[in-house]
């Protein structure tokens, strides 16, 4: 060996002995699978990264004060009136600093995009089983970060001391003084006294800032190293097994796949910035604890709890001299409660009744094979989407000239009955369609022809089966009539043990 070499080889060792050199190659080459729902959780890491870089320049403008001032800035409808440091920074960044307005709505608008494709990932991860051991903590971990997020987009939704935002946080002091015996506590000490207050804005801005963003990147970086470790579950096909993984190399295929999709990301944000206005916070003006904006909505992502708070009955008990808020308590607090101790628990619940959890599953569940799941998926989407159109009653109702109150009483019952026929015919649907798939393997696709049986009858020609969907079974069939086997096509690609 040449002394060059030599050379090259003790320096390879050296940085080995400091740096997974060695295993980081493996890394590298290690394989993904293809499949465009695999990318939603991708979109919500780039979203998040959106977030992190307009997050960081908003804060060199933004004065998460509630002093008062006078406005004297651009915007001349509101110039002389008294408002919050917060809202007047707001409104300088929107109109007075250069790119303000852009980089306020893409953030925005990245915020409400990271949301959607965590709750997309979550319903993917869900319908296709991919909660099941070994990534039950992956699956508590994901719903955390959509927890997270909900607060984290609260808590940016709140810092503009705007109408809208004032009305929220209203009700959000309603709530905590729904719940017994602290719930006073809790809205004096958030609000630093008094609603409302002169501290809210200025503890929620480190909690939007700091401590919630750490906790997602903390979070998802756990997350990561997870999915690199337990291996990426997959669709079943040919030579796919609970033993291997097929798909791109991380590089360079799944890379530049995956930058790609950042830049496309990063491109659709700002574009929806540009042309889709979101939340003009100088069209509703200051806060004032005695105006409440007329038609006001929170964002999608809370809808579902004001849906709640505006369906259950106005229920009240007195005990001992104290008003129990059952309409604001159940709905508010014991409802999302309910909820998410429902969803991080059901891994293991459906794990224990199937017996799924003694072995490893890699392989994902297409939704038509597991009924029951992906009906109680569906109800609970249904539940979901009843909550959220309730969360917009009063406008609905204007929108269409019908009572209000009529809405409401519909909404109620659809409340009731809609999850249950939702999982009934989800549950029909899935166990026709995988009844179907059956037949379809078992006496081929027809060809249209049309011909004579020596009996004088008549019967079509059917062809075996050469085409699959993801995760479909492939069994070496033969053909009903013309006896040939099926034949699959198998892409090239990489396969990890």
């Amino acid at each position: 060996m040449s002394r060059a070499g030599r050379r090259a080889e003790r320096l390879a060792d050296a940085a080995d002995a400091r740096l997974p050199v060695v295993a980081g190659g493996a890394l590298l080459r290690k394989a993904f699978p293809h499949h465009w729902s695999f990318f939603l959780g991708e979109l919500a890491l780039y979203s998040l990264l959106v977030l992190l870089l307009t997050g960081v320049w908003l804060t060199f403008f933004f004065e998460p004060e509630m002093r008062e001032v006078v406005y004297a800035g651009s915007y001349a409808p509101l110039r002389g009136v008294r408002m919050s440091a917060a809202f007047d920074s707001t409104l300088r960044i929107s109109f007075d600093v250069r790119g303000g307005l852009l980089m306020r709505q893409t953030h925005h608008w990245a915020a409400l995009v990271f949301v959607a494709a965590i709750g997309l990932h979550l319903l993917r991860i869900f319908f296709t089983g991919a909660f099941r051991r070994p990534r039950e903590l992956n699956w508590v971990i994901g719903l955390t970060l959509f927890v997270l997020s909900l607060a984290e987009g609260f808590a940016g939704y709140s810092l503009p001391d705007d109408l809208l935002s004032g009305t929220g946080l209203r009700i959000a002091q309603g709530i905590m003084m729904s719940i017994p015996v602290v719930g006073t506590y809790v809205a004096f000490f958030a609000f630093g006294g008094e609603f409302p207050g002169e501290d809210i804005i200025t503890r929620l801005y480190p909690l939007h800032v700091l401590l919630l963003p750490g906790a997602l990147i903390a979070l998802v970086t756990v997350h990561l190293v997870l999915v690199f470790h337990l291996k990426h579950t997959q669709w079943r096909g040919p030579g796919r097994s609970n033993r291997n993984v097929r798909g791109k190399p991380l590089i360079p295929q799944f890379t530049a796949t995956s930058t790609g999709l950042s830049l496309a990301v990063f491109g659709v944000l700002v574009l929806l910035s540009g042309v889709a206005q979101v939340n003009p916070v100088w069209m509703y003006g200051p806060y004032r604890a005695d105006l409440v904006s007329t038609g006001s909505q929170p964002d999608w992502y809370v809808g579902f709890l004001e849906g709640a708070l505006r369906l259950v009955p106005p229920w009240e008990t007195n005990i001992a001299g104290h008003t129990v808020m059952w309409n604001v308590l159940l709905p508010a607090v014991v409802l999302p409660g309910l909820l998410f101790a429902v969803l991080y628990a059901y891994p293991f619940v459906e794990q224990r009744l199937t017996g799924e959890r003694l072995r490893e599953q890699h392989l994902c569940d297409r939704p038509r094979e597991r009924p029951v799941r992906t009906g109680l998926g569906v109800a609970g989407t249904v539940f979901y989407g009843v909550l959220l159109v309730a969360g917009g009653n009063d406008i609905i109702a204007y929108a269409f000239r019908i009572s209000v109150d009529a809405l409401t009483w519909v909404l109620r019952i659809a409340l009731v009955v809609a999850p249950v026929l939702a999982f009934l015919v989800t549950r029909w649907v899935c166990r026709a369609l995988t009844a179907a798939e059956r037949e379809r393997l078992a006496e081929g696709v027809p060809t249209g022809d049309i011909r004579q049986t020596v009996t004088g009858g008549y019967e079509s020609g059917t062809e075996p089966v050469e085409t699959f969907r993801p995760g479909a079974p492939h069994r070496p069939l033969t053909g009903a009539r013309t006896g040939t086997p099926i034949r699959t096509r198998r892409a090239p690609e990489r396969r990890d043990r």
